[in-house]
């Protein structure tokens, strides 16, 4: 079987053509396993969509269908134009969250429109927010690379009220009113990744309700481990819309697994 690996600032990515439904009963977690597989943080499946230019099925690497991935989002779209789906600078596609449109700039870089974030909730000094995955956020005064993340994210992702569904940890550091750093772990990979473009979003809007949450249109830039991702949004009446997250899509090689 032909396979195509795509990365999105670190975030690395089996991608599989199945548009003509033959693809069934992948081994996911074996294929993703670093030592054994191709090796990856999650694989995803282009197939076809009666309304819009494709759909994209995503599993985490431990097998396990998934929702949203931003990071992911983006290197489906740079897939489907490498296949020679996208006429134009957009391209439309369904995910688990719904449809979403994504669209090819002049740098490289792909815009991904995110869809609308409506609640974050405040736990203390942390935050949680859903955007397209589940996200509890964690603000930290200290440098985040000086954490035992996984060993902290444990203890939120395995206890109640997450232990079942789970939920993704991230830690960040905000360096001015519009950078941010950030570490983040996976569920569903269970341990930390280089980037989460869903993480980066909810990280972008958590910072921005934790400083005033004041209308208007806004930018950030989020540094992770594996490269930088942009957030731009707009706040109305305590409602995030016009959610964009833009990064880089790059393809790293292809070839075939018996």
């Amino acid at each position: 079987m032909k396979f195509f690996k795509y990365h999105g600032a670190g975030n690395d990515f089996i991608l599989l053509d199945n548009r003509d439904g033959s693809i069934t009963n992948l081994p996911v977690k074996e294929w993703c396993h670093r030592h054994t597989g191709i090796g990856a943080d999650g694989l995803m499946l282009l197939e076809t969509d009666p309304e819009l230019d494709f759909r994209m099925v995503y599993y985490n690497s431990d097998g396990g269908v998934s929702t949203l991935c931003g990071n992911g989002s983006r290197c489906i779209a740079r897939f489907a134009a490498d296949l020679g789906l996208v006429h134009g600078e957009e391209v439309r596609f369904r995910a688990a969250d719904g449809p979403h449109s994504a669209r090819f700039l002049a740098d490289g870089n792909i815009a991904l429109q995110m869809n609308d974030v409506r609640h974050v909730e405040r736990r203390g000094d942390d935050m949680v927010l859903h955007t397209g995955s589940p996200h509890y956020i964690i603000f930290t005064d200290r440098d985040p690379d000086a954490y035992d993340l996984r060993t902290l994210a444990h203890r939120i992702r395995y206890a109640e009220p997450y232990a079942e569904t789970g939920i993704n940890v991230n830690l960040v550091e905000v360096r001015s009113p519009q950078t941010l750093f950030m570490r983040t772990y996976e569920r569903g990979v269970e341990d930390e990744t280089l980037s989460c473009g869903t993480g980066v979003t909810a990280a972008a809007l958590a910072a921005h309700a934790r400083a005033s949450g004041a209308e208007g249109t806004f930018d950030m830039e989020v540094q992770t481990r594996g490269g930088l991702l942009r957030v731009r949004f707009s706040c109305t009446q305590d409602m995030y819309r016009n959610i964009i997250l833009t990064g880089p899509a790059v393809k790293v090689f292809e070839g075939f697994m018996g």
